[in-house]
């Protein structure tokens, strides 16, 4: 019997927690490639070596604050998905959810974007990043069938254009580029709103 099969499971996960909120702070001040398994470990108040009994290595630890933190916002969105709003109301639905994640969270979205976002490893690998636009393009389509959004446009690349622009913006903010102020979030949202929920919107429901 393993150690780590001795530790009850509840204690486990909380420690699992423990060690990945540690590396969401680690990671976004002092870079991801800087960073050692030891400076997580003491961030996180735990035994250097503990930390091995949960993951194997720090691309481990990288890897599981992504597949972790993008499968809730991926909930987040196909609730949204699977409302009764109309397909607009969802995409200004989706990109709330999106720019508010800094404010809520700006360190994890400094490692989403810094580090997850340049990394060809976990790009090339993981499903969950498709599932994201598919949802996307899925509330595009619905959208354009019931002639609340332009049916002249390609889905599969408005909802890349559309999750780019707010990608944009987050790393705008992770590099300092923007102001982040609460009023600059709520400025932001609603100017994406416009500029691409709007030029999505049938032409023949936009108000004279």
């Amino acid at each position: 019997m393993t150690e780590r099969s001795i530790v009850p499971r509840e204690a486990g996960a909380e420690k699992r927690r423990l060690i990945l909120a540690a590396a969401v702070r680690v990671f976004a001040r002092d870079g991801y490639h800087t960073s050692r398994v030891g400076d997580i470990a003491e961030e996180a108040g735990i035994a250097h070596g503990l930390l091995y009994h949960y993951f194997s290595s720090k691309e481990e630890v990288l890897e599981t604050v992504f597949r972790d933190n993008w499968r809730e916002l991926l909930g987040l969105i196909r609730r949204v998905e699977e409302s009764d709003e109309p397909a607009d109301e969802q995409l200004r639905g989706i990109a709330k959810i999106l720019l508010r994640s800094w404010r809520n969270d700006p360190d994890l979205v400094t490692v989403m974007v810094r580090e997850v976002a340049r990394s060809p490893h976990l790009q090339g690998q993981v499903e969950e990043i498709r599932e994201g636009f598919a949802s996307i393009q899925r509330v595009i389509e619905r959208g354009q069938a019931q002639g609340v959004l332009r049916a002249d446009v390609d889905a599969r690349l408005a909802s890349w254009i559309f999750y780019g622009g707010l990608e944009e913006l987050l790393t705008g903010w992770v590099l300092g580029q923007l102001p982040d102020g609460d009023e600059e979030v709520a400025r932001a949202e609603r100017t994406i709103i416009d500029v691409v929920c709007g030029g999505l919107t049938a032409r023949d429901t936009v108000p004279a």
